[in-house]
């Protein structure tokens, strides 16, 4: 009896994963005879090159230390460019990309404190709160995915901290 469940169980196996594949494949052909599937297929291919170009210029190889050092400089100096040009939410954002990629972002925000107009400083801050606030979310949505609690409590603390921060500023 032993025999017959096992030889029933192969069975009915080979038989869904049979019926699987060929669903699979019905549906691909429908998708490919589909007259606007190359239309779409070329449509979405351009966005991403295009999403590709913008979003991630200039953005440094991670494990070249060279090439983290050479984005940092760029960035400090477009930042100091643009600043002397008056454009400040520009100066900001490559400002905020060099503090990303910096090894000690706290000594290099207490040097652009020093040096920068407070008002331009107090954006700088608020652009890292952003970036901060943006990165714990997406944190907090992989954590929910992978069914882990986060803690309140630690979120609350850093939020008054963040304020204190800025009340100091101005």
């Amino acid at each position: 009896m032993n025999t017959i469940n096992r030889t029933t169980i192969g069975i009915a196996a080979g038989v869904a994963g049979t019926l699987f594949i060929a669903y699979c494949i019905y549906f691909d052909g429908r998708r490919r005879a589909d007259p606007d599937y190359k239309k779409k297929v070329h449509e979405r291919r351009r966005r991403l090159r295009k999403n590709r170009h913008t979003a991630g210029h200039g953005i440094p190889n991670l494990s070249s230390q060279q090439a983290i050092e050479r984005y940092f400089l760029q960035e400090l100096k477009m930042g100091e460019e643009l600043i002397e040009r008056q454009e400040y939410e520009n100066a900001v954002a490559h400002f905020a990309n060099a503090v990303l990629v910096c090894g000690d972002p706290g000594r290099l925000l207490e040097m652009l404190q020093h040096t920068m107009p407070a008002q331009v400083f107090a954006i700088l801050i608020i652009k890292m709160q952003e970036i901060g606030n943006r990165a714990r979310a997406e944190m907090n949505e992989a954590a929910k995915a992978a069914g882990v609690k986060r803690m309140e409590n630690a979120d609350e603390d850093e939020d008054a901290t963040d304020a204190a921060l800025i009340d100091d500023l101005e």
